[in-house]
């Protein structure tokens, strides 16, 4: 048995140190070599593609908003302002407010429509456009500011509508809605129901304030209807301001209610009847209608998916190397 390991280990010895071993040895290692090489090659081509493509992007981007903001012939600019008011959504402060900037840079942007077809969303979001308006129409007093309302023009969006220079709608268009609201849910005797103990544990007095398993407090409903009575004398606030003399106050126009067009007329909540490309046509007389609404474009979705496709390609050649990003 030890005479065959031993013979075992001199052949084995021997046969490494054959020729024809050490040309297999020299295939083996010339071939990771090369597949080395071209992991290599293959990674900096994704990555030059890549670098290419988002610079192609850019520029037709630049390019895209030259020609818009460059537009050689007088036309109104027009805002849309659609869905829900909400940070992270399409109508957002930030996407409406750039848009009016991009339309307050153009020399041939005459005036500029705020196209609204919208049923409210946050406070918050509303009041950064309003007094953006207010601003722009300060610096440009010549350059005109106006709402027009299609289908709904309501709560955060009347309030965005209300510092406009003049308000349009249709006859048949859902108007007004100045009021605030906070909605939740109560299940007090749900968990009781079906056995289940509700258990929490807070640092402040009123920490677990709205909690929907837990009986209505007085003093927390309280706080929370003064807090929205803030919010709402805020909004009103606004809105007599915007609209001044033309307003004719009901005892329900701040109640939340909402009106058709109509009837949002004949109570000074609008101004007209009318669409944006009447508006455009009529009262700025500069019908052709530029859309300068701020939105991540085609491209820039496609941008960001293809490079998130070949940067998760380049990740796994990287990490077929070994290479790792921990």
């Amino acid at each position: 048995m030890e005479k065959d390991k031993i013979w075992g280990t001199a052949d084995s010895e021997a046969a490494s140190g054959s020729p024809e071993w050490r040309l297999l040895e020299k295939i083996v290692l010339a071939s990771v070599t090369e597949q080395r090489r071209a992991r290599r090659w293959s990674i900096f081509f994704k990555l030059l593609f890549v670098s290419c493509f988002l610079l192609v992007i850019s520029l037709m981007g630049k390019n895209g908003l030259q020609s818009r903001v460059g537009i050689s012939k007088d036309h109104t600019g027009v805002i849309d302002v659609r869905g829900e008011i909400a940070d992270s959504g399409d109508a957002s402060a930030q996407n409406i407010i750039q848009g009016l900037r991009d339309a307050s840079a153009s020399v041939h942007c005459k005036a500029i429509i705020l196209r609204i077809n919208s049923p409210g969303g946050s406070p918050v979001q509303a009041d950064l456009v309003y007094h953006e308006i207010l601003r722009l129409r300060h610096l440009h007093p010549d350059r005109k500011i106006y709402a027009v309302i299609t289908d709904v023009g309501a709560s955060g969006a009347y309030y965005i509508a209300s510092a406009a220079e003049d308000i349009y709608v249709n006859p048949a268009s859902i108007v007004g809605s100045i009021g605030v609201i906070m909605e939740s849910f109560g299940f007090p005797e749900l968990l009781h129901k079906v056995g289940v103990e509700r258990r929490v544990l807070t640092a402040g007095t009123h920490k677990a304030i709205g909690d929907p398993f837990s009986p209505q407090n007085a003093d927390d409903l309280t706080y929370i209807h003064n807090m929205l009575e803030q919010v709402h004398e805020q909004f009103i606030s606004a809105v007599r301001t915007g609209r001044g003399s033309r307003l004719h106050e009901t005892p329900d126009i701040f109640s939340g209610l909402f009106w058709t067009g109509a009837q949002a007329l004949k109570l000074g909540l609008a101004d007209g009847f009318n669409s944006d490309a009447g508006v455009a046509r009529e009262i700025v007389h500069a019908e052709d209608l530029v859309n300068y609404t701020h939105q991540d474009s085609p491209w820039d979705n496609a941008a960001r998916k293809l490079g998130v496709y070949l940067l998760g390609g380049v990740m796994q050649s990287l990490s077929a190397q070994g290479v790792h990003l921990d």
